[in-house]
């Protein structure tokens, strides 16, 4: 495990959960939890400074993606932490601030997602999508947008390739692995 790309902020250092690949040209700041084999990719920025961000099991997190969040405050005691399900696979550089991201989803290529907004479970996002602030996106529809809307339901192919994907991102992260330790 490469550690030279994990970053305190303040007193609060992120937790790696076994078997994780970092690549050496990413960030990880603060109060950040991966869980089990989960992959961030070259310059992806991972930075829980003001709130937390937590990434579920067998998630990806691809390059050029920003994540980040919104600070607690009187108005809003809890602030916007970032939370991604399991099997979840994030598109390169994709902006994700303060959400919440159910399992088996995919957020696809530039797409961009606001404060509050909630992704359920077995969501494909098109790329350059937006979604809205406290947008709440339905479990097992195909978005795309600006803003986003919803599409169509996802075929029985599509559901079963949220899965693959996130498999497939375990695989390649194991190839790379290697080169790490040489």
């Amino acid at each position: 495990m490469n550690t030279s790309v994990l970053r305190p902020y303040l007193d609060t250092f992120p937790s790696v959960g076994e078997g994780c690949y970092l690549d050496p040209l990413c960030v990880v700041i603060g109060d950040v939890a991966l869980a089990e084999n989960v992959s961030v990719w070259p310059f992806a920025v991972i930075r829980g400074d003001v709130n937390s961000i937590r990434i579920g099991r067998n998630s990806n997190v691809q390059d050029h993606c920003m994540l980040h969040v919104s600070h607690k405050n009187e108005a809003k005691p809890q602030g916007s932490p970032l939370t991604i399900g399991e099997e979840t696979t994030i598109g390169h550089h994709v902006v994700l601030h303060g959400c919440t991201i159910g399992n088996r989803v995919l957020v696809g290529m530039k797409t961009v997602i606001l404060d509050d907004a909630v992704i359920e479970d077995e969501v494909m996002i098109g790329a350059g999508s937006l979604v809205p602030p406290k947008k709440r996106l339905e479990s097992g529809y195909l978005y795309v947008g600006n803003p986003v809307r919803q599409v169509r339901p996802l075929s029985e192919d599509e559901k079963a390739f949220l899965t693959y994907s996130a498999a497939h991102y375990v695989r390649v992260m194991n190839n790379h692995k290697p080169n790490l330790e040489k």
